[in-house]
């Protein structure tokens, strides 16, 4: 059974299947990157205050504010692909995909800052879960809607089947006559 919205055919699963590998891939990444020690001779108090970290990379100059703020923008930025590619959804609402790709991002970040509480050297930073919503927005308002257009004209042009639509039909379909059987 066909779900409406749902990209089919074999092409469509392995597309699917790469997608949730390189998601599962590209979180062990991120939590690796995200959840290893650091060995730092001293440690930040937690920022739990909405920009202020922003505020402190943007005096500290530009290369190195566009390093921190880069960073923390591109860590989550490939699940703003990824998740939509591993739902395989065609036929969504651009906005209900964008915030279910943002809320799904939004979560994981804040459930990476809550695990950094118990790892040396790490700090909570709630500017970080801000800066990785908005790069995982960035990315799926970026590519997810040029491809999905993209591959709903293509289903369009051939059809569920792979099949192209303007080919002309082959005659009647052969039928068998009733046979009757008497008991």
């Amino acid at each position: 059974m066909q779900r409406h919205g749902f990209l089919g055919g074999s092409a469509a699963l392995r597309l699917r299947a790469t997608g949730s590998v390189l998601l599962v891939a590209h979180l062990a990444f991120v939590a690796w990157y995200a959840l290893r020690p650091l060995d730092v001779p001293w440690v930040l108090p937690p920022n739990l205050r909405p920009f202020a970290s922003i505020r402190a990379d943007l005096a500290l100059g530009g290369s190195e504010a566009a390093r921190s703020l880069g960073g923390a923008l591109v860590l989550l930025a490939p699940l703003g692909v990824l998740l939509p590619v591993a739902s395989g959804r065609l036929h969504v609402s651009p906005l209900a995909s964008l915030l279910r790709t943002t809320a799904a991002a939004a979560l994981l970040s804040v459930g990476i800052e809550l695990l950094q509480t118990g790892v040396p050297g790490q700090v909570v930073d709630i500017d970080s879960v801000l800066l990785n919503t908005v790069g995982v927005a960035l990315a799926h308002l970026a590519v997810v809607p040029a491809v999905r257009a993209r591959l709903r004209r293509r289903y369009r042009e051939t059809g569920p089947a792979g099949v192209p639509l303007e080919e002309p039909a082959q005659g009647r379909t052969p039928t068998i006559p009733r046979v009757g059987i008497a008991p």
